[in-house]
């Protein structure tokens, strides 16, 4: 997964924006150094070293990023809250995810708080990042459970993301369909439509989409999913055959049609290869005659037509000759 590079700019008098982020690579230090992809449990133990900050400290440097562009005093601030990110993200294990790419998610919502932060408004940093590192990581499961978008309303992902929850308080996580009471309940506790609740249990016990590029046998395998995937369609040298003897047909069909007269091609053409054939009575009506004779016109039109094709398809090759 890329990581991000999110720029933090200064926005108080004294620094410009522009200033703050020529001094400010996009890269915190600890992106350079650790992932949560790279490794879990050396990622978890290297967080750790990172000094939580007292109230008065994160005051100070919060100051010193807003009114002076200060990137060091930026970087503490995120380093001192990944520990946050991480207890956040392991409650998205249930999805199904690599919980390293939804920490890596978290920590992008994390720099985006620390961008937003002020401090004046009397709330510590954690408060006020927790809701955009939930932000940034549910919008990232959502976006990977599936191509089709899961949630497309509040009540929808409100319902995506407390439907497991809910489902365990009942002890039905292991449930297929679930049961019209507990339907219910949900629907009224989430206060969304019973008809929601069945369609989002059906979309998530199904699991998410899976990717055909899998690797198969393991991260050493030689061959992906895809490639034992069996391909219905026919060949380019099938339909390339196809296409020819197609065209050679319909010019047999056209050297055919100029043997017959006026009337026998337009009858022909209206009653065997028009998309919405004529009817019998139409063409009475055209012709000024009989249904009766359309009939024997088109018979011995397509009698004419079958006995010169047959034999100019093998004076050509295209079948072989009786």
């Amino acid at each position: 997964m890329t990581k991000a590079k999110t720029s933090l700019p200064a926005k108080a008098a004294g620094t410009s924006a522009s200033k703050a982020d020529a001094s400010y690579s996009g890269n915190m230090s600890l992106s350079m150094t650790l992932s949560p992809e790279q490794g879990l449990n050396r990622y978890l133990s290297e967080i750790r070293k990172f000094p939580m900050l007292e109230k008065n400290e994160e005051f100070t440097l919060a100051k010193k990023w807003q009114q002076e562009g200060d990137t060091k005093a930026a970087e503490r601030m995120v380093t001192s809250h990944l520990r946050l990110v991480a207890k956040i993200a392991m409650g998205y294990r249930g999805y199904g995810l690599p919980i390293g790419e939804v920490i890596s998610e978290g920590n992008v919502g994390l720099m985006q708080a620390v961008k937003k932060f002020d401090p004046d408004k009397g709330f510590r940093l954690s408060t006020y990042a927790m809701w955009w590192i939930r932000a940034a990581i549910q919008e990232y499961v959502l976006r990977s459970w599936s191509l089709v978008k899961m949630g497309t309303t509040a009540a929808q992902k409100k319902l995506f993301f407390n439907l497991r929850r809910l489902k365990g308080e009942m002890k039905a996580i292991d449930d297929g369909a679930l049961h019209p009471d507990k339907v219910k309940k949900i629907a009224t506790r989430l206060n969304v439509k019973e008809s929601e609740v069945v369609s989002m249990n059906r979309r998530m016990a199904s699991g998410g989409d899976a990717s055909l590029n899998v690797t198969i046998g393991g991260e050493d395998g030689g061959s992906e999913w895809q490639d034992w995937l069996e391909d219905d369609t026919a060949s380019q040298e099938t339909q390339m055959g196809e296409s020819q003897e197609f065209d050679a047909r319909m010019e047999l069909l056209q050297a055919a049609m100029s043997d017959l007269n006026e009337r026998e091609r337009d009858i022909i053409s209206k009653r065997r290869l028009a998309d919405k054939p004529k009817t019998l009575e139409e063409l009475a009506a055209v012709y000024n005659v009989s249904r009766e004779r359309i009939r024997q016109i088109e018979a011995r039109a397509f009698e004419k037509l079958q006995q010169a094709m047959m034999v100019a398809a093998g004076q050509t090759g295209l079948i072989e000759a009786g």
